[in-house]
């Protein structure tokens, strides 16, 4: 780190000693080396700049200090991105508040993120190339700007249950929208608040008398000159939440408000001007931005639990605590088995769930680009596989997340080491964009049918392997290790759907029979999403072009993942795979092994995820080691430790107590 001139002695010893390439590991992560460079760059951009720089910690505002802050900031990161005399940058990723460029600058959350991640994606992929040619340019300008409302009050992933209305009026032309209940308001889209003139409004579509189901309308929600709300629009903030307190979620309602025709996005549907609804091709072909967003949060989630196992990495390198060995000097707390047991799985699992995320990426484009042509074919593989591990990534994020901030004992629980909000981030992702258990669901329907009907695109395709429960175990090499999670899967399968079956043959309807299985339904759809990146994470090791030292770690962290899920749920393993004592045995003893290795080099290979001090925003996890003396110069901060006495509140409240002779 350049102009470092401190560094605490035993990072500086663990660092002596690396073994690796460190920059093999960064290139992999952010994807080649010009896309390091890239990041590098724009980091360096944003932290060079005092005016990106908050002059009060953000932490001390007031809830509307700390938006008008953030807004401020990303207002005029956009304008700065967007000039050309600084070189080309890609603002949209910026928008995105996770990543490291964002997060430097955009602590509590980005404003405008919605309209990147959402409404020009939307724009772009449901709009008539007029309706683009009309909108696309005011929106990337930010003359527009817009979120994507669907969520109400009363209704989240249910989309068939969205109460809003918008009914067509042939006689002037245009939909006119409703909320017809307090639990109609939309609820959560961000940006909604006070920030967004516009939105994108999923609502039920009505004409000639019949619903049509649910579509995307761009609707105008505040005057372009004033920002005062348009009649018949209701709009604000819902208030403090969790996490993400910056990014100004709101609610919206309408009363009778009156939209043009041509509001309606009509790349694959249309209402002609009589009235006429003119049905899309395919029901599917409006999955595209929900899908895009499920894919951002997969490895947004695996950004976010890099961060994590950083601080906890660094810090039990520094932290020196007990005995281990009586009348020894205190040992770092890194070298305690425990310890490493909270570390490394966590560890191994951000580079399974980022092979994981660029499969899905990728099979996302391609899917992307078959629509375009008219082919569908992926779209079923490509959501039950979107929905599998952004439920997966997200729950086991927030556990391990929870974990590696125990691991840095009472001061994790600060704010200042940064635990708070990645907790929060992380956690918010098992709701948004689809509750998790609702998403569980979604997948186990994907895998019945895969199994019931011999058919399915390639991430199920073990499912109709006739060969598949007969394939005994050779070794405990990784292979045969992958083989066992995958049995685990299909047992679960057909052990649902030997449920349901059952529930039928008693005389059950079929929603009610799906209702009582629901637990092996889940159970099954997380088996699916664990072997899926068991394989992924393998087999990403065997086709990737690694030198021997960075393939040898890979390995490792792999084989460790994969023994530390088994192990977890080893009763599975028993049930659907045919394991036995002895290889559970044998597979807890190489786990221990395994930790010990990975020992060696953990805090060089967080290293590697070269993440700058600025993005990594901790105290604890700092590159240079020197926790307590930030950890000090933080809490001298705080507005209360500007003088020995607040006292105002000691002469209002505390000494009338203290005198009160109670």
């Amino acid at each position: 780190m350049v102009g470092v001139v401190y560094e605490n002695l035993d990072l500086k010893r663990e660092r002596s000693r690396c073994s690796f390439d460190k920059e093999e590991i960064t290139n992999l992560i952010d994807g080649g080396k010009e896309k390091t460079q890239e990041r590098r760059d724009l980091e360096e951009f944003i932290v060079s700049d005092e005016d990106l720089k908050d002059s009060i910690p953000i932490e001390y505002l007031s809830h509307a200090d700390k938006y008008s802050a953030e807004l401020r900031k990303a207002c005029l990161l956009f304008k700065k991105l967007s000039d050309p005399s600084n070189g080309p940058k890609d603002v949209s990723t910026v928008a995105l508040l996770s990543t490291g460029a964002g997060a430097i600058a955009l602590k509590e959350g980005n404003p405008l993120a919605l309209h990147y991640i959402m409404f020009l994606p939307t724009l772009m992929s449901m709009c008539t190339p007029e309706q683009q040619e009309k909108w696309l340019p005011k929106a990337t300008s930010l003359q527009m700007i817009g979120t994507y409302a669907q969520t109400e009050m009363g209704h989240g992933t249910f989309l068939r249950g969205l109460e809003t209305i918008a009914t067509y009026d042939p006689a002037t032309k245009e939909f006119i929208l409703e909320t017809p209940s307090l639990t109609a308001y939309k609820w959560w889209p961000g940006g909604l608040g006070q920030t967004t003139n516009y939105a994108i409004v999923m609502a039920q579509l009505f004409t000639r008398g019949k619903c049509e189901g649910i579509h995307p309308f761009l609707v105008q929600l505040r005057d372009e000159e004033t920002h005062e709300p348009l009649p018949g629009i209701s709009v604000g903030e819902i208030g403090p939440k969790l996490g993400f307190n910056t990014v100004n979620n709101g609610y919206l309602g309408f009363e009778k408000v009156r939209i043009p025709r041509d509001h309606l996005l009509m790349k694959h549907s249309q209402v002609l001007e009589d009235g006429t609804y003119v049905k899309p091709a395919s029901t599917k072909l409006g999955y595209g931005a929900m899908v895009f967003v499920r894919v951002l949060v997969i490895r947004d989630v695996a950004v976010q639990l890099r961060k994590a196992v950083t601080i906890a990495t660094r810090y039990s390198c520094v932290r020196h605590q007990s005995e281990l060995k009586p009348g020894d000097p205190e040992p770092q707390i890194l070298d305690y088995v425990a310890q490493q047991n909270k570390l490394f799985p966590p560890l191994a699992a951000t580079f399974g769930f980022h092979f994981a995320a660029n499969y899905v990426w990728d099979l996302y484009n391609t899917a992307r680009d078959g629509i375009g042509k008219g082919d569908l074919h992926l779209m079923p593989d490509l959501h039950g596989l979107s929905c599998a591990l952004k439920a997966l990534s997200s729950s086991e994020a927030s556990n391990f997340v929870e974990v590696l901030r125990q691991s840095c004992g009472g001061h994790g629980y600060m704010v200042c080491s940064n635990f708070p909000r990645i907790y929060s981030l992380v956690t918010a992702a098992e709701t948004y964009e689809g509750e998790n258990t609702v998403l569980w669901l979604q997948v186990a329907k994907y895998l019945i049918k895969t199994r019931m009907d011999k058919s399915g695109g390639q991430s199920v395709a073990y499912l109709i392997d006739p060969n598949l429960m007969s394939n005994k175990i050779a070794d405990l090499s990784i292979d045969s290790i992958t083989n066992l999670f995958k049995r685990v899967a299909a047992g679960h399968v057909d052990l649902a759907m030997k449920e349901l079956e059952g529930y039928s043959r008693r005389g059950m309807a079929s929603h009610d029979a799906w209702n009582h299985s629901s637990i092996h339904l889940i159970k099954a759809a997380q088996a699916h999403a664990r072997y899926f990146v068991a394989d992924c994470f393998a087999r990403s090791i065997k086709e990737g072009k690694f030198s021997a030292p960075v393939r040898s770690i890979l390995n490792q962290l792999c084989e460790l993942l994969l023994i530390y899920w088994l192990v977890e749920r080893s009763g599975d393993f028993f049930m659907f795979a045919e394991l036995n004592a002895q290889q559970l045995t044998e597979l807890q003893s190489k786990y221990m092994e395994l930790l010990g290795t990975i020992r060696t080099y953990a805090v060089n290979l967080v290293d590697a995820f070269d993440i700058r001090d600025e993005a990594l925003g901790s105290v604890l996890g700092c590159w240079d080691g020197n926790a307590y003396q930030r950890l000090f110069d933080e809490a001298s901060k705080s507005p209360l430790n500007k003088s020995t006495v607040h006292r105002e509140s000691f002469e209002k409240y505390l000494k009338p107590l203290m005198k009160s002779n109670l």
